[in-house]
């Protein structure tokens, strides 16, 4: 096929021809090509082969080999389509690119950590790619636990590979990078930040709203943030802000945060659970379409947690699991 479309350009044809000793570019000496539909022994026959179908030990007698179209189909990685959805992605890949930039995220060799999971980001082939749904786990023809993905790429398509063809993917590209959720800065190290920027509260609440959704699902869709100013002075005058849904809020825990940049520190919560986010549009007083960004359907508990390991560090080794709606090992497969 690359001979056939170097011969239909003639500057590739004459940029080659002095090179072309065996006449590769002259189409007339190529030989009578197969019919596409022969099957085995007909090709044989017209290579001059003779075949003794009674013989068990001929070469051309293949016993308990798989037909190549069920390998392909055992092998099947997916194909690639457009994102119907990738609004929803979008600002995820966007958060990611700032984060590698300003240094609250790295990367590090993949084969460091061959672990794939719900949540995570890996880049391929120069690629961010965002795993969005891990599927049921099955156990493939060569007896290895496997699943399928939805997988989004940073170009506004989707795939639904196979985990572990995903994973020799990933292996088999020496560039390959897995991006951490750790956070560079003063938040790990213990290095007072600027002072400016060093101390605040984290508050965790619940809407009053009368979102059919969120009425039903109250004591677990939670919004997360973290403020400089009182808490009084945050939560005042929710019922107009479509940050908080246009409704009133319930306080539910605070933290408050010394020597500690509250920047950084927020963007790593909403990072930790951002494959819990809740997704619902808000309309302002003015009628103008708002995605809130700061809520997660979380139990409390769980974030609890996570506050606990960001203190002593190991937040780092953990991800959150909205299946299993617990923080899990990333080393844990299950």
């Amino acid at each position: 096929m690359r001979l056939d479309q170097i011969r239909k350009q003639n500057e590739c044809t004459e940029l080659l021809k002095e090179l072309d000793h065996q006449k590769l570019l002259d189409a007339s000496n190529e030989p009578e090509r197969l019919d596409e539909n022969l099957d085995n022994e007909d090709i044989l026959a017209a290579l001059g082969v003779e075949v003794d179908n009674n013989d068990e030990n001929d070469i051309t007698n293949l016993q308990n080999v798989k037909a190549r179209a069920e390998i392909k189909a055992a092998e099947e990685v997916g194909k690639h389509k457009t994102c119907e959805d990738f609004e929803i992605f979008k600002p995820l890949f966007t958060n990611v690119q700032q984060e590698l930039k300003s240094s609250i995220r790295a990367t590090r060799p993949y084969k460091d950590d061959a672990t794939v999971g719900e949540g995570y980001f890996f880049i391929l082939s120069g690629q961010l790619i965002y795993i969005a749904e891990l599927g049921e786990t099955f156990i493939s023809h060569g007896r290895h636990k496997d699943a399928r993905l939805r997988v989004i790429y940073d170009n506004g398509t989707e795939s639904d590979i196979l985990m572990r063809s995903l994973q020799r993917a990933l292996n088999k590209d020496e560039t390959s990078r897995r991006v951490t959720d750790a956070i560079a800065g003063p938040l790990f190290t213990g290095e007072p930040g600027n002072a400016a920027d060093a101390s605040g509260t984290i508050y965790i609440c619940r809407s009053k709203s009368n979102e059919a959704y969120i009425s039903e699902n109250r004591e677990i869709v939670h919004k997360i943030g973290v403020t400089s100013t009182s808490i009084e002075k945050r939560i005042a005058g929710t019922d107009k802000d479509p940050t908080f849904l246009m409704a009133g809020v319930t306080l539910v825990a605070t933290y408050d945060l010394f020597s500690i940049n509250r920047n950084k520190l927020e963007k790593l919560i909403h990072r930790f659970f951002s494959p819990a986010r809740l997704k619902i549009e808000i309309k302002d007083r003015f009628g103008k379409a708002v995605i809130p960004q700061e809520w997660f359907i979380v139990p409390i508990e769980c974030i609890e947690e996570a506050v606990e390991r960001i203190k002593d560090g190991s937040i780092v080794d953990y991800r959150y699991d909205t299946k299993s709606a617990r923080l899990i090992k990333i080393s844990d497969k299950s």
